[in-house]
Formats: C-alpha cells, structure tokens, sequence
C-alpha cells in the first residue's frame, strides 16, 4: 500500500493524523476458528449462514483472522446475543495479547435478539487474528461476526497551494478549509495540478472538495501522471457555499506523482477547496499462497461472471444458462458469506449451444449514485455490451452500448472490469474466424476500452473501441497494483497464455500461438499446454496472478515479480479435486478469492445445480 511522505517533506498541505476509516470488513463468525462450540441456525435475525454457540465452559473460544491495510488503529465490532438474563464474560485477545481482559456482553431481550459490543486497538499490517475466550462456566454469548474498520492514512492538499491555470485562488465565499479555494476562468482547458508524493506504488484514493452553485454540471478530467483517471461530473451543489466529495481511485508511482483537475467545458470548472489523498486498503507484503478452500455457496449452473458492488459487501453473479430453457438468464446478489438471491434476468439473451450466453458482468464503481451494472451476453445478431440498472433489490433499464461483435458457437470472449482508469474493459474471441483477430478495424479478437456509453475511452491507440488485438479467445482480465492490465486466453492445440495488455498491442494470434518471433507480435509473459490450463478468469492477491483452468481443473499461481514485466515460475493447486475452474476473484478487503466450477457446461456433462463458488484463503 501507499505509505505518505512526513509533512516535513513537503510544504503547502495539512498531515491529517487521524485520517478517514476505511469501510467496515465483515467476517462471519461461522467461518472462524472454533474451540468447544459450532455452529448453528436455530435462532433469528443471524448475519450469514449461522452464528457460534460456544460450549458453557471457561476456555471455549472463537477466534477471527482479519486483514488490515496497516498498522494503526482499528475499531472492531462483535455482533452478539445472550438470552440468559446474566452478564457473560470473556477475555479478547488481538495477536494472543488481551485487549480487553473479562470484558461483559450483557443480556439481550432473548436468543433472537443481536447486540454489539465495541472496542478500539492497535492492528499490525495484513493479518491479525481476535480471540474471544469465555472466563465463567457460561462460556461466550452466542457470537454471530467481527466488523473490522481500519483508520486510513490521509494527506491534505489544499488547492490555492497547487499549480494553476486560468484559474485564480478566492475568499468570497465561506465554507472552505485553508486561507482560500481556486476559482475557475470559464474557459476549458483551466486547471489545478498537485505534487502528490508517495513512498511506494499502489492505489490510492483521491477526494476532490468542491462548490458549485450553478444549475448544471461543471465536469472535469482527473489525470494521473498525464493518464485521466476519471471523467467527473461535478454537479450543483446548491450554492457557491455549499460543498461536495467526489472520488476517483487510482494508482500512484513510487515518489513525486502530478494529480492535474482539467475543466473540459466552457463554463470552466467548480470551485475545488482541497484534494484528500487516502492510501487504499492493501494486503501483506508480495507473496503468499492459497491455504484453505472452502463451499460458500451450492446449486448453481454455469456459474460465468462475478463483479464485487463498491461496499465490498455482496457481488452479483451470473449464470450462463445454456443447458435450461432459453429466457432463463439469471443474475443472482451473493453475500459475502455465500447466501444467494436472484435479483433478475437479461433480456434479449440466446445461446450459442456451446460457450455463448449470459457472460461477464461489472459493476459501475459510482454504482451508490448511478446504479448502473454492465454485462456481456449473446444476442441475436451477436455479442452485446449493455447496461442495466440494479436498485439493490432488482433489474431494469436495459440498455445497449456497443453490439455487431460476432458470435459463434465457440470463442465468443466475455469479460468485463473496470481499470483503474474509470473505464470498462471487455474481452472479445474471435468467433471462430481467425483473420478477425488481426483486422483493427473489427470489434473481435480484441480487448475493448470504452467510456460508461459504450463510445471508445480517450487514448484508445486507434481511435476506436479497440485496446489490443491478435486474440483468439480472452477471457481473463485483472490489474496489478499498478494499473497495467493482465489477460489470460485460450489457446488452440498448443498453448494457452498470460498475456500483459499493452494499448496498441498485437498478441499474434493466428500468426503465433504461444511465443513466437515474428517481428510486430508481442509474446506472452508465461504459457501451458492447453491440456493442463485452458484458462478462463484470473485474479491477483498481494502481486500474484492466479488463473482458473477448465480442462486443467487446477488453479495456477503465478508470482509477478515486483513491479517488473516479469513473472515467476507457476505453481498448480487442486489439481483435479474440484473440476472445471472457471472464474476468479479477489474478495475486497481480504487476501481471498472466490472462485467458481463450471462442471455443468457442455464439457462438463454434470447435472443443473452442481457448481460451486469456493472461498480460498492467501496466507
């Protein structure tokens, strides 16, 4: 994670000391680990699957593994009920050193009645472990999650220190935080650019404070060392004293970085009164490797696509549906302790009787504004990205962004994710026509890179929605800590590959397969037989790539070495034991993945209902 420069380095900005917390981090207590107790389901009002009942013993314990992002300050919640009308007791101990020693959790009205019990303490960077210990005979109360909200480190910057450009620093109106705020010339182009320095790469988050008392939007572009990490609206605030948040995540280098706020409209931009850099949550150091795997969640068939919504809380999932009656493409909200609710359908979905139909799906980051979700799906005349509008509880609005990719039965792409950038990425096969591959002027046999519209994102390296080209059939897609771009995609006899994703890249496909040395064609970073990969998602965890195999059945790891172009030598984990191995992601705010089989495909032959979405600890 990022690591700010002492205020001592710099000067024109306030240290805040105690910064913003992250969001809370739930860990069901159900998965924790347990000594004379289990788990149970036999009252109400339960987060989860279920909540501990320990053993009436002194001794018993429950004990929680949580990440933090640093070392600093915590505030953990424990979720309990005690029916018994007395006061029970118990010691809790973070990283086996007691923080709270015989520390009550009174009586609630009964069983089904949830408390919670708060207490604050130091945490060491990435993993920590809580354990709650009973000290009577009662033993603990029945204890259902741990909330863990870490405190970020923030740096203010104010804007009437930064750089400007036809733009000029103004007092005459209240509200703002130093001696004064930037107003804009009602030009475009005008702006505010900050030296933001930082002692390593990583993501941070970037919080513009801004008034704007005109009637409509005054948008500008957030650029990240000459790369826009976001096209902002910036709407009314009200009155010229009122002020708003508005947030971009982005990645910085190691050292000085330039955060440069653009008007891009003649009415110039909104008055800004600081920039509030927040060092994202971040894991251990580089490393790591899968140490447990468990069920999360049974009875699905073909699940394809995962997308985390921003609260990190619940994800939304898709199923491709081929193998049950046509207009059955369900989209489902799965919590993070596996519970599952379908939330809707997409319309206008076909098959392709083979790897076509509902594909990947990704959540808008503005998603608590604009409600928007993206999916990848079949239709018609070919393959459609759309939008629709999830409300939290359902589906609607839909709506389509960019179609005339072709289809076929096999190598019809899929997947979505947003970069860093703001933008939505796609994948797209080739559909089973090669030359498509190498045509720029064709939508398959490409990474895509597209504005919320569907319209090519600025710097697109042909003026187009096409990023990269020479694909046969991509289908993972997941960014490093420092924004660049991984792909993994399927081979055709010889080798599958993982792929670093270059704007403008040719990845040689069908000249090569595989690594080749025709001039022009850009070489994967590591390649498999295709007996022991065929490759679907991938994720990365704590800089190390891990890519789900179908054929194979295995789950790779393949370390990143630092921030290098490089990666190490891969290692293969469940070999066989859990089938097809279709998508990977990282779970938000913990070194995990979930990861999905799709056995139920056509290469699969097993019967609706039997896939699973596992959850697999990095340790």
């Amino acid at each position: 994670m990022i690591f700010l420069a002492s205020l001592a380095t710099l000067a024109g900005f306030q240290l805040v000391v105690s910064g913003p917390a992250s969001a809370a981090t739930r860990y069901e207590a159900e998965n924790a680990t347990i000594s004379q107790g289990v788990v149970e389901a036999n009252h109400l009002n339960y987060s989860g699957t279920g909540f501990v009942n320990g053993d009436n013993v002194a001794g018993s314990y429950t004990q929680f593994t949580f990440n933090a992002p640093a070392a600093g300050t915590a505030t953990l919640v424990l979720r309990y009920a005690n029916g018994t009308g007395a006061a029970r007791t118990a010691d809790v101990a973070v990283n086996g050193t007691v923080v709270s020693a015989g520390r009550s959790f009174g009586a609630t009205a009964d069983w089904d009645t949830w408390a919670n019990s708060t207490l604050t303490t130091n945490v060491n960077a990435g993993a920590n472990t809580l354990r709650v210990t009973a000290t009577s005979a009662g033993g603990n109360p029945n204890l259902d999650y741990l909330d863990v909200t870490v405190t970020v480190p923030s740096t203010v910057y104010q804007a009437e220190d930064a750089t400007l450009s036809q733009a000029s620093v103004a007092t005459n109106h209240t509200g703002y935080t130093g001696t004064g705020f930037v107003d804009y010339v009602n030009t475009v182009g005008g702006y505010i650019e900050w030296t933001v320095n930082a002692a390593s790469a990583g993501p941070a988050t970037l919080t513009l404070r801004y008034a704007n008392g005109t009637t409509t939007d005054r948008p500008m572009d957030i650029a990240v060392n000459g790369t826009t990490a976001g096209s902002r609206a910036y709407p009314a605030t009200g009155n010229w004293d009122t002020w708003a948040d508005d947030t971009v995540t982005a990645n910085l280098n190691v050292g000085a970085n330039m955060i440069r706020a653009t008007a891009t409209t003649a009415g110039g931009g909104p008055n800004v009164d600081k920039l509030t850099v927040t060092a994202a949550p971040g894991g251990d150091a580089d490393g790591g490797v899968p140490s447990s795997i468990t069920t999360i969640s049974s009875g699905w068939t073909i699940p394809w696509g995962l997308s985390w919504l921003p609260d990190g809380q619940t994800a939304l999932a898709t199923e491709r549906d081929d193998k049950v009656t046509a207009g059955q493409f369900k989209v489902f909200m799965v919590t993070l302790a596996g519970a599952r609710t379908q939330v809707g359908t997409v319309p206008n979905v076909q098959t392709t009787g083979g790897e076509g139909g509902l594909l990947g799906v990704a959540v808008d980051p503005g998603w608590a504004s604009n409600h928007y979700v993206y999916f990848f799906h079949t239709a018609s005349e070919g393959n459609r990205i759309v939008r629709m509008t999830y409300n939290g509880t359902s589906l609607s609005g839909y709506t389509v962004l960019v179609q005339g990719i072709k289809k076929n039965k096999y190598h019809n792409g899929g997947r979505l994710a947003f970069g860093p950038d703001g933008y939505l990425y796609a994948s797209t096969g080739d559909a089973q026509t090669s030359s498509l591959a190498q045509d720029t002027t064709s939508l398959n046999g490409k990474i895509l890179r597209m504005k919320t519209d569907g319209t090519p994102a600025p710097g697109n390296p042909f003026g187009t929605l096409v990023y990269s080209y020479g694909h046969r059939n991509p289908q993972g897609l997941a960014f490093d800590r420092n924004g660049r771009l991984w792909e993994a995609e399927f081979g055709d006899s010889s080798f599958d590959e993982l792929n670093l994703i270059k704007p403008g890249g040719n990845y040689g496909w069908p000249t090569c397969e595989g690594t080749c040395g025709v001039s022009g064609m850009t070489n994967p970073k590591a390649t498999w037989p295709v007996s022991t990969a065929s490759p679907s998602g991938i994720a990365i965890v704590r800089n190390v790539v891990y890519m789900g195999a179908l054929r194979g059945e295995r789950l790779w790891r393949i370390p990143i070495t630092g921030d290098t172009e490089n990666v190490g030598a891969a290692t293969a984990y469940y070999v066989g034991a859990y089938g097809r191995l279709r998508t990977v992601v990282k779970v938000p705010g913990a070194d995990q993945l979930w990861l999905t089989t799709t056995n139920t495909d056509n290469n699969g032959g097993a019967a609706n209902g039997a896939d699973k979405i596992f959850r697999v600890a990095i340790s």
